[in-house]
């Protein structure tokens, strides 16, 4: 089992950066891929996603350059860095999280390849 709690959400104008954090909790074995998605409309789209063995990366098109998912392995959390924030990233964040284990890694990055998910946590940015 594995307990996920995103923080760090607020509404903020557009150009600046927000930092979203994701603690994890239960089985923190780094055999696992932790994701974040955000929902906007009843849609729940993959933004980033973390291989915590491999320490590769995926993200989305429309957040490359912009967004980074990064991990303290010590403090078991996930990040989310956010800049230059538009106001299509206006959002409900999710962090999530599965096993991924192997040595090759294709990123997850449909919602229903993860089994564990956070509460959520909303972005808003006005223009």
């Amino acid at each position: 089992q594995v307990q996920l709690m995103e923080s760090g959400g607020g509404s903020v104008q557009a150009g600046v950066s927000l930092r979203l954090s994701c603690a994890v909790s239960g089985d923190t074995s780094s055999s696992r891929c932790l994701g974040w998605f955000r929902q906007t409309l009843g849609s729940r789209e993959v933004v980033a996603a973390l291989s915590l063995r491999l320490g590769k990366a995926f993200y989305d098109d429309s957040v490359k350059g912009r967004f980074t998912i990064t991990r303290d392995s010590g403090a078991n959390m996930i990040y989310l860095e956010m800049s230059d924030l538009k106001p299509e990233d206006t959002a409900m964040y999710y962090c999530a999280a599965r096993w991924c284990g192997g040595s090759s890694w294709v990123p997850p990055t449909l919602r229903e390849e993860y089994e564990y998910w956070g509460q959520g946590t909303q972005v808003t940015v006005s223009s």
